[in-house]
């Protein structure tokens, strides 16, 4: 996250790679290297309504932060940050992931979108004939098993029952109890060319033979209905983790809402009030609509979907994330396509659908530069390597002067060797994929090899040919290197140095202090003569503990009691609240009566180093940046044209 955050500040002081650059005229020089006027105009028109101090809006305001960041790039280069793996991965993610929209990856994947929202609006209930087929199976075996679909089509055309011949003749496991039965299924619940050949088939109807990872497969379509729409649901929650500032138990606490919901209290009210999912509590605690299979949380969804009518409250519930009460609030009409766009494309790029996008990007860049066979790898690659490469653990031996031969060439002049080959099924193979055989092995790696290899040329042309691409790469390049020359020399410098954080901390003590405090319980009670039982309570001295036991049991809670220390701008204190010690008044907010038990008054106080480190390494770090970003104004000489200044000035500031 911080990562993430830094890049995207990083980017209004960023570098770019300009076109012509020798006609432009140089604005300054780091020890003898040019940075030009048409630089800094990008980066400063770009970001000047970015920049909160308007004395920094100027030309010369300005360029005392451009300079600052042109000298950290070449500090990072100096340190040699640009030859690091992790940073060449990360740069080649993003190319990746930019250069989709000009070879037209993200039109593929923008139709398939398109195609599932089409597909989702349905759900379909069909049986199917399975026929055991793999990919890497002889000619011989796969034409028999073809075949033997083939015929079994033929039957079931003619009338024959379909439940039958499934018991009778499919290879799926369970065929003969299940009779081939798939229940309602919709889009993204099968592999791809079966829910294909599913949707394309009419209701009644057999669909065309389809071929999967599995074999050959024939489908009988029973029925086809309109799918269950989204909901609109608010929850309560608690989260069930580990919190030091805790002082409560996360089942017992739920199980109190509850009972105050079945007493009557609003859910939106105590919502805003208990649930630990601050998104959606100052809402009520409503979440964004949803439909079956787009939550992370199986549990929550299973529950959610189980409501049958508008209105209903669960009961507590424990998820993946913690305990839970739900309300279903709405059954939505279907969404729009816009409305679903972006979840459906992410769906589509991390799905067995991407295949098809990689394969239509494939050939655009074979069509647009030429692609050209070489000597067929594959005999070869299967006496070279060994059986650990169905497992992911082969490792490479000498290749001699099998090494040289071509694969294939992109272009005219960018060739792919075995070598080349056989270093990236090393860098690329991974121990958890198990393949069935060595062939099936080589023919995945071939193909994600040979993509590789087409989008990595494509990427490099583009880089070349187009300024606004090149321009966002080398933004992202130079964001990328100083992210890592900022975590090794002011970040992890400054934790690491206990001796200076302390020195920093005993010299700007007053900086760092509590607030005055109040030493009290708290007690949230549902109603005014709850409130008062509890002022009574209070007044005799009686703990937390003791009034939430007199006053809450298994089926009736009537207070929410909490003990701790509390600065007088904590939001846990109710409205105009008085700082006096002793038991207060009864303050009313909204449906909640309030009452609070001051047991001490605590002054502002000096806090300690362990109390607020978190805040003291920030403020340190600050400053060992502000005295490294001198060190660097002093190891490279920079040189400024006054004369193009002058003249950038007069072009700008007026």
């Amino acid at each position: 996250m911080k990562k993430f955050f830094f890049l995207l500040v990083s980017f209004l002081l960023v570098s770019t790679i300009l076109f012509g650059q020798k006609k432009n005229e140089v604005l300054l020089t780091i020890d003898g290297a040019p940075v030009y006027v048409k630089e800094f105009k990008r980066v400063y028109n770009k970001n000047l309504d970015l920049v909160q101090d308007e004395n920094q809006k100027t030309v010369d305001g300005y360029l005392d932060l451009f300079i600052d960041y042109k000298l950290k790039v070449t500090e990072a280069y100096a340190q040699k940050l640009d030859e690091k793996k992790v940073y060449k991965k990360e740069l080649s993610e993003y190319q990746e992931q930019l250069s989709r929209y000009y070879i037209y990856e993200d039109n593929v994947t923008a139709d398939l979108a398109k195609e599932a929202y089409d597909r989702g609006l349905k759900e379909i209930y069909a049986n199917h004939i399975l026929v055991l087929s793999k990919f890497t199976d002889s000619p011989a075996d796969t034409l028999k098993a073809y075949q033997k679909i083939e015929k079994l089509r033929e039957r079931a055309l003619k009338g024959e029952d379909f439940e039958t011949l499934t018991r009778e003749n499919s290879e799926e496991p369970n065929a003969k109890q299940t009779a081939g039965d798939l229940g309602y299924f919709s889009v993204f619940s099968m592999v791809y060319p079966f829910e294909t050949a599913a949707y394309n088939t009419k209701k009644g109807g057999i669909s065309e033979i389809v071929r999967t990872q599995f074999g050959y497969h024939i489908l009988k379509v029973n029925d086809i209905r309109i799918r269950e729409p989204k909901r609109i649901v608010s929850h309560i929650m608690v989260f069930d983790k580990e919190d030091e500032t805790r002082t409560f138990d996360p089942k017992e606490r739920i199980e109190e809402i509850y009972q105050l919901l079945q007493q009557g209290e609003k859910f939106e009210d105590l919502a805003k009030q208990y649930s630990d999912d601050k998104g959606s509590a100052t809402k009520g605690g409503s979440l964004r609509p949803f439909g079956k299979g787009e939550l992370r949380s199986k549990l929550f969804e299973t529950e959610i979907f189980n409501i049958k009518k508008e209105g209903d409250v669960t009961k507590p519930f424990k998820s993946e994330d913690g305990w839970h009460i739900a309300r279903l609030d709405n059954i939505l009409d279907q969404t729009s396509f816009e409305e679903e766009k972006e979840f459906l494309e992410k769906k589509v790029k991390d799905g067995a659908r991407s295949k098809i996008v990689t394969a239509a990007v494939k050939n655009n860049i074979k069509e647009k530069y030429g692609f050209t066979l070489g000597d067929p790898y594959l005999e070869f690659f299967k006496s070279y390597v060994n059986d650990s490469l169905r497992n992911g653990q082969w490792i490479m031996k000498p290749m001699g002067s099998q090494g040289d031969k071509i694969i294939f060439t992109i272009g005219e002049k960018e060739s792919k060797t075995y070598l080349d080959f056989a270093e990236y099924i090393t860098a690329t193979q991974k121990r958890r994929v198990k393949f069935n055989t060595i062939g099936e092995a080589l023919l995945s790696y071939y193909d994600s090899f040979e993509r590789d290899a087409l989008k990595e040329y494509y990427r490099n042309d583009l880089e070349k040919k187009d300024e606004d691409y090149a321009a966002i790469i080398n933004e992202y390049r130079d964001g990328l290197l100083i992210f890592d020359l900022m975590k090794d020399n002011i970040w992890n410098k400054a934790k690491n140095d206990t001796i200076g954080l302390q020195k920093y901390f005993d010299e700007n003590r007053t900086t760092f202090s509590w607030e005055e405090r109040v030493d009290a319980i708290i007690v949230n009670a549902t109603r005014q003569a709850y409130a008062d039982q509890a002022r009574d309570m209070l007044q005799q001295g009686k703990n937390a503990e003791e009034i939430k036991k007199a006053l809450n049991n298994g089926t009736n809670v009537k207070a929410i009691v909490t003990h701790g220390k509390f600065e007088l701008s904590n939001k846990t204190l109710p409205s105009g609240f008085v700082k006096q010690e002793g038991v207060s008044k009864t303050y009313v907010n909204g449906t909640t009566f309030t009452v609070v038990n001051v047991m001490e008054i605590l002054p502002p106080m000096q806090k300690s180093l362990d109390d607020v480190r978190g805040r003291v390494l920030s403020d340190y770090q600050v400053k060992v940046e502000e005295d490294w970003v001198k060190s660097l104004r002093e190891k490279y000489n920079v040189t400024v044209n006054k004369k193009t200044l002058k003249k950038l000035k007069k072009e700008i500031d007026n």
